[in-house]
């Protein structure tokens, strides 16, 4: 069974920084697709940004120009650096990882909590 275990979430002013990472149990070679997900309260959980193991991105509008993902080949993370963060980016944020184009055998980690307030 493979394990995502997100870390790096917060409490941070608006306009400040937060790094997230993903540390995941396998390789991340092994993954077609890996990335971010975020679900604000009351709101449905929506996509951050995606990135393909040949390293393409897929950011959402919101994200495009403050937010950057990488992946940590090496220590098999994938990391979401978040700059000029504003309270409207307060959510739960999700790594996941696909193993193939299907995703319905999806893998997520738990989540970690990102509260933009000053």
């Amino acid at each position: 069974q493979v394990q995502l275990v997100e870390s790096g979430g917060g409490l941070v002013q608006p306009g400040g920084s937060l790094r997230l990472s993903c540390s995941v149990s396998r390789s991340i070679f092994t993954f077609y697709y890996m990335g971010w997900y975020r679900q604000a309260p009351g709101n449905q959980r929506e996509l951050v940004v995606s990135i393909t193991n040949t390293g393409s991105t897929n950011y959402a509008d919101f994200a495009k120009g403050r937010f950057t993902i990488s992946r940590g080949n090496a220590r098999n993370t994938v990391d979401l650096q978040m700059n000029s963060l504003k309270p409207e980016d307060t959510a739960v944020y999700y790594c996941y990882a696909d193993p193939n184009s299907n995703p319905s055998m999806r893998y997520w980690g738990k989540g970690s909590l990102v509260t933009v307030s000053s």
